[in-house]
């Protein structure tokens, strides 16, 4: 192991905008800056963004950082990159980008996926034939809600041929990042599997499958090499790092996907071992040494980030982002009445107001499905909504209940991913059948700096809820100890001791009664409703 004390700097470009930090190869976050990017959502499921704003934002957060000085410009050895996930950037063989890219939120391509899985015999949606092929080779296919990235380009070469003609490469919002930094076309083994058309059973030789791009009608040609999430990619561009003000000489690392740098950033790095993300959406990730799958439940193995690992986990399109809708869309809405005030920080606020409100908010429920959900039921036509509300209440039990929607959502997933693990779990530990498979999971995610939402987690999970240090820098860090082991200054089996935890949450039982009577009505409320939206929300 390389003795000096070096810096990464991570780029953790996120949905609304992108973190730039200098993190020490061991994990410490030296310093870090955001920029806002904006987010283009229309009618009809459209949701894209400028590439060319990316890169903007990125460029201006990695000078501040930079240029703050606070580590020599010569120790910063290495850049990685994590990005938000499952998104489309077409580029031409010049690099440039040919439209916005189609993110994550976008469910244009859902029709597509209908049109796919036609046929007489189906399981769970799914075309028999089509998702027996698909689960032998990655153990999981396109989800009806149309949001993969195979849905974006099947998207682009219907509606935009032109478009899909002209195109190079496609490229995740990940590896284009990549190519801006170095001028080199590629996609890392774990960035590319939500194209669907990877062959995973060998951890060690992940390829393009030739059945898989004849069953979704692309061109191989249009997809980048394939590299592991530790190769170096090469050195930064010359003018890049002239712009930024970086040695020419560092070395870009592949990276990995949000989900998988959190993963690694959040400390839970062995198998079985779990952590809860919670931003605008949230996920509960695990990594896993097999490849399985749960179809009725959206479950899948993926590649890891970590050679030679699986991941298994999902994530849910809303957490909290039901917190800055209350803020942007009801409390404080952009109206002519209040442009020209200043918000306040009302996170901080609705901390303290939530604090004073009971467990259950007396048994106010909020279901945070505002755009759909997409596990453990695939459901895009779900929403969001209020019940048992009632004359008595006030914003106070709103807020509370908004809090605790979104806990029970994440139980309803933790629920399913333990029963995934459950027969390896028991079986390894020698643990009762009845245990907890996952009894504790890291926190992490700006929804992790706020303790009574990690209180809430613990009561309404029934787990002990471990807050991270810095829990909102969990992708930054990741990256950084991606590029560490990659560049020989850490070993895999080093991160969990460099990762700190600041809190412990355990469950106060005398809210057992009220929050496992509130869970199953939270269940009920999907199952008695879901007809109800399908009529309602179904184009």
């Amino acid at each position: 192991m390389i003795s000096e004390k070096k810096y990464i700097l991570a780029v953790d470009q996120g949905t609304q905008g992108p973190k730039l930090a200098i993190v020490s190869t061991e994990g410490e976050v030296i310093d870090w800056a955001f920029q806002e990017t904006p987010i283009n959502a229309l009618s009809g499921g459209i949701v894209e963004q400028d590439p060319d704003d990316w890169w903007e934002a990125i460029k201006y957060a990695a000078k501040k950082v930079i240029d703050n000085g606070k580590v020599k410009v010569e120790d910063i050895v290495g850049v990685c990159n994590t990005s938000q996930w499952s998104g489309t950037v077409a580029v031409d063989k010049d690099g440039n980008h040919l439209m916005n890219s189609i993110i994550w939120m976008d469910t244009r391509g859902a029709k597509y996926i209908e049109k796919l899985n036609k046929g007489l015999i189906k399981v769970s949606g799914y075309n028999l034939r089509k998702i027996l092929s698909l689960l032998k080779r990655t153990a999981g296919g396109p989800a009806s809600h149309g949001k993969d990235s195979i849905a974006h380009i099947l998207v682009i070469k219907d509606e935009f041929p032109d478009i899909y003609e002209r195109t190079f490469v496609f490229l995740e919002p990940q590896d284009y990042v990549n190519l801006k930094l170095t001028g080199k076309f590629a996609a890392s083994t774990a960035s590319i599997h939500l194209h669907w058309i990877t062959d995973t059973r060998d951890l060690n030789n992940i390829h393009y499958s030739k059945k898989l791009l004849r069953m979704f009608k692309v061109d191989k040609t249009k997809f980048p090499e394939l590299k592991n999430c530790t190769d170096v990619l090469g050195p930064l561009k010359n003018e890049v790092a002239d712009e930024l003000g970086l040695e020419r000489s560092t070395k870009v690392v592949m990276g990995a996907p949000d989900i998988h740098t959190a993963t690694i950033g959040s400390g839970a790095v062995n198998d079985y071992e779990a952590h809860i993300y919670i931003g605008t959406s949230d996920w509960i990730f695990t990594h896993i040494p097999y490849k399985k799958t749960d179809i009725v439940h959206n479950l899948g193995s993926i590649p890891s980030a970590i050679p030679g690992r699986y991941m298994v986990g999902n994530e849910q399109n809303i957490a909290g982002g039901a917190l800055s809708f209350l803020r942007d869309k009801i409390l404080y809405h952009k109206d002519e009445l209040l442009k020209e005030e200043a918000l306040p920080d009302v996170y901080k606020i609705f901390d303290q107001i939530v604090k004073k409100v009971p467990a259950g908010s007396n048994n106010l429920i909020f279901t945070p499905w505002l755009i759909g959900e997409r596990s453990p039921v695939d459901d895009p036509t779900i929403r969001g909504g209020l019940y048992n509300l009632s004359f008595e209440m006030s914003r106070e039990h709103i807020i509370r209940a908004i809090f605790e929607g979104v806990g029970y959502n994440i139980k309803w997933l933790l629920t399913v991913i333990e029963n995934f693990i459950r027969k390896w779990v028991i079986k390894e530990r020698r643990i009762p059948k009845k245990s907890n498979i996952i009894p504790e999971l890291n926190m992490i995610g700006g929804g992790a700096q706020s303790d009574i939402w990690c209180q809430i987690m613990a009561d309404i999970l029934n787990r002990k809820i471990k807050q991270v240090v810095d829990p909102i820098q969990a992708n930054a860090r990741g990256a950084a100890y991606i590029a560490s082991v990659a560049l020989g200054y850490l070993k895999w089996d080093e991160i969990q001791r460099c990762c700190e935890i600041s809190k412990e949450f355990t469950p106060n039982p005398e809210n057992r009664k009220i929050y496992d009577k509130l869970f199953a009505e939270y269940v009920n409320i999907y199952k008695i409703m879901g007809k109800t939206y399908k009529r309602l929300n179904k184009e």
